[in-house]
């Protein structure tokens, strides 16, 4: 039972839903409302000092009730997907500038092999949660001037699958472990430091079947061993983490094109055909 004296919030909530019913239960009110909004209420000397729109109101209340206001049931899912794994990939100029085929290893959560990701221990059954009866949910009252309102919750005690069990002794009851693995990607031209490539399916494993999340890759432009000396051995050299920014000019000297065309020269290119 949601209760003004016990929940943070609950009290400014139900003063809120106490006005919203008080316009929408009265013509006059609602008509000035519906002309002029809440400026034309307060203007009017109706005293609507904890006021907020009635119809957004009402809205996010029944969105917050999942659809439950009228005594219906959600669906209960079994399956959770996997959390998204961040992994920060260091490249070097030459890497960012025309690309690169890498193999890298991550560390991510996998589908215990020992209870073949169930979370239960081998040889154990899983019983029906006493906390929920083995619905996954449980209901959670509201009293309003408009009658009670439940609200549906996933249950914590089984996390919504209704059953409760012996956990594995491996995974602890996630249905999880942390392992390592080496994948083979490959990184686009053209990167910049802090740009973000995603490999699908290649984060942490779902619960119960659930989807595994994406592997979300975070650039780092690097020049090795172009950085400050290490700390009491100077012939080692971290390091340099670099952001380049070209520009390209947009008028030439003759001095200038002339360098240009000797550069293009030297590293057998064709120079450009500018007219400018």
């Amino acid at each position: 039972m949601i209760s003004p004296n016990r929940e943070p919030g609950a009290e400014q909530k139900f003063k809120e839903i106490s006005n919203a019913y008080e316009v929408l239960s009265d013509d006059e009110k609602r008509s000035i409302y519906d002309r002029y909004g809440e400026a034309g209420l307060k203007g009017a000397g109706m005293g609507m000092g904890d006021f907020s729109n009635p119809f957004d109101l009402f809205e996010s209340l029944f969105d917050g009730l999942g659809g439950m206001g009228m005594g219906g049931r959600a669906s209960r899912s079994r399956a959770t997907e996997g959390e998204d794994q961040v992994y920060n990939l260091v490249l070097n100029f030459k890497e960012a500038v025309f690309g690169v085929e890498k193999e890298i290893e991550i560390t991510r959560l996998e589908a215990c092999s020992t209870c073949d990701g169930s979370g239960a221990k081998p040889g154990t059954k899983p019983s029906k949660c006493s906390a929920c009866g083995g619905q996954g949910q449980v209901v959670s009252s509201a009293r309003t001037p408009l009658g009670v309102f439940q609200q549906v919750m996933t249950c914590s005690s089984c996390g919504g699958t209704g059953e409760t069990s012996t956990p594995c002794n491996t995974c602890g009851g996630d249905a999880r472990v942390r392992k390592s693995k080496r994948i083979s990607l490959k990184v686009p031209a053209g990167v910049d430091s802090g740009s973000r490539l995603r490999v699908r399916g290649e984060g942490n494993a779902g619960r119960r079947g659930g989807a595994p999340g994406d592997l979300s890759l975070r650039t780092t432009l690097v020049m090795a061993k172009k950085g400050v000396p290490l700390l009491n051995k100077s012939n080692m050299r971290g390091d340099q983490l670099v952001k380049v920014q070209v520009e390209i000019p947009k008028r030439l000297s003759g001095e200038e094109r002339k360098l240009i065309e000797e550069l293009a020269n030297l590293n057998k290119a064709k120079p450009l055909n500018s007219k400018r």
